[in-house]
């Protein structure tokens, strides 16, 4: 089978946020034919949208998947409702966890159920600059590197990194 090269965006304002966010990783490390590669820094972001609600701690992973992009959404949506974010909410709610895929190798991918690349990503230097800790790949719609979208990106929001990188633990760690 295929590995595939997976960019996720994750975030957390509900609760302890860093908490979620590792419970977030290692649900996912467990998921089959999955394992992270890489956890950029956590970053404490102002919302957007909503903006009366707690800032967000934001960050992005690395993955190699042998799962197909509409696999690996179904599954995020389940991890998401494993850790308590309701199956309906409103846009730009507050949040226990947020799982987007940024970015699939290089597919493009523009369906009802899933967008990739993540259309927000261009606009957002709370996925651009985490992504850039990690990587500098090229966007596939615009062929620029993460690194130049950033340069050019009109999001005004200040970043403020709280957590140098979050643990990533090996599976026997995960086992009680």
């Amino acid at each position: 089978m295929a590995m595939h090269k997976v960019f996720i965006g994750i975030g957390s304002n509900i609760g302890n946020r860093l908490i979620h966010l590792q419970e977030a990783i290692d649900l996912i490390m467990k998921m089959d034919g999955t394992s992270v590669c890489a956890v950029s820094s956590i970053y404490m972001t102002e919302p957007i949208g909503e903006t009366e609600q707690n800032r967000f701690y934001n960050g992005v992973i690395l993955l190699e998947t042998t799962r197909s992009p509409e696999e690996l959404r179904l599954k995020c949506k389940t991890i998401e409702q494993e850790l308590g974010r309701p199956e309906g909410y409103p846009r730009w709610s507050a949040r226990v966890i947020d799982l987007d895929i940024l970015l699939y190798d290089d597919l493009r991918i523009d369906t009802d159920a899933l967008s990739i690349p993540h259309p927000e990503l261009l606009h957002r230097k709370f996925v651009l600059i985490p992504l850039l800790d990690i990587a500098n790949p090229l966007h596939p719609a615009t062929g620029e590197t993460i690194s130049k979208l950033l340069d050019r990106c009109e999001d005004r929001s200040v970043l403020i990194k709280i957590k140098e990188n979050i643990m990533i633990s090996t599976p026997q760690q995960l086992i009680p």
